[in-house]
């Protein structure tokens, strides 16, 4: 694959009927838009596709690539409510909507941390939709992490006492521009070692202009923490009912991928792979061609 051979994508609004709510998705279309879709790319919690743009793009000369935003985030016009939510099913079934929409043969499932685990249940609800799936440090906690997850009350203990929904209720939302923000989070945080043309894609794709001027954040705090908190999933389930190629890339140490030991992961699931990579969990920033790779390897 050359590289260098690719079009910048294609922006467009699907619109998509949920029973969450309708409205419209934006999604980003790399490649060919003659040949089918091989790729649907789904991002982590608070940001949007614009953010992988230089990541995904080189593959348009071999790929047709649909990245959405995620209801609540980018583009997307979709109700976002965050009062209630348990589990990350609305975006299961988004993607399902979305899914039914583009039509074609079977298509590749692939995310990062959030967007990988939504791709797992989705493709375990609509198995003749997907050929397989391939995810970037997913959110998956230990069977017994996530049993907790679904008892009374997790959500409101998460949003009063887990760090990380502590720290997205407190982000600041609203910055006078977007080259002010780049600057804010530049080298700091969970951004210190994104490259710079990927934290502009973000901050690009990140904003939305207000009518009183300046611009603040497409993902609100409330949404960015209620996607924390509301972690009712059932990954588990969803990768025993699969049947179909699984690889999940891990980071060191992950703090969101609790799947065990690789090999008695694959006893246990024979369609499934564990492979830990160098990086933190924002490898695919950090390790472009890594995740190129092994996109390219499960799309052909």
């Amino acid at each position: 694959m050359d590289a260098a051979r690719f079009q910048e994508p294609r922006r467009r609004m699907i619109p998509i009927r949920s029973p969450w709510g309708d409205g419209e998705m934006a999604v980003l279309d790399f490649g060919d838009p003659g040949r089918p879709v091989d790729v649907v790319f789904l991002h982590a919690n608070g940001f949007n596709a614009l953010t992988y743009r230089s990541i995904l793009a080189p593959l348009s000369a071999s790929l047709r690539i649909v990245a959405p935003d995620l209801r609540g985030h980018g583009a997307t016009r979709l109700p976002a409510e965050p009062r209630g939510r348990k589990s990350w099913d609305d975006y299961r079934d988004d993607l399902g909507a979305l899914l039914d929409v583009l039509g074609g043969p079977p298509v590749t499932l692939a995310g990062h941390s959030m967007g990988g685990t939504v791709a797992l249940l989705a493709a375990a609800k609509r198995p003749q939709r997907v050929s397989n799936l391939v995810m970037f440090d997913p959110v998956i906690w230990s069977p017994l992490q996530s049993a907790l997850m679904h008892l009374p009350g997790a959500q409101t203990l998460g949003r009063a006492r887990a760090p990380i929904a502590l720290a997205a209720a407190r982000r600041r939302a609203v910055f006078d521009s977007r080259a002010d923000a780049f600057q804010a989070y530049k080298g700091r945080g969970a951004f210190k070692t994104w490259p710079d043309t990927v934290l502009a894609d973000y901050v690009a794709g990140g904003f939305v202009e207000r009518a009183e001027g300046g611009v603040e954040l497409a993902c609100s705090p409330e949404w960015e923490t209620s996607n924390f908190v509301s972690q009712a999933n059932r990954p588990w389930k969803a990768l025993g009912a699969l049947e179909r190629p699984v690889r999940i890339l891990r980071a060191p140490h992950s703090v969101t991928c609790h799947v065990g030991d690789a090999a008695a992961f694959r006893r246990k699931h024979p369609h499934a792979t564990v492979e830990t990579v160098e990086g933190s969990h924002f490898f695919p920033m950090e390790r472009a061609d890594l995740v190129r790779d092994a996109v390219l390897d499960a799309a052909v």
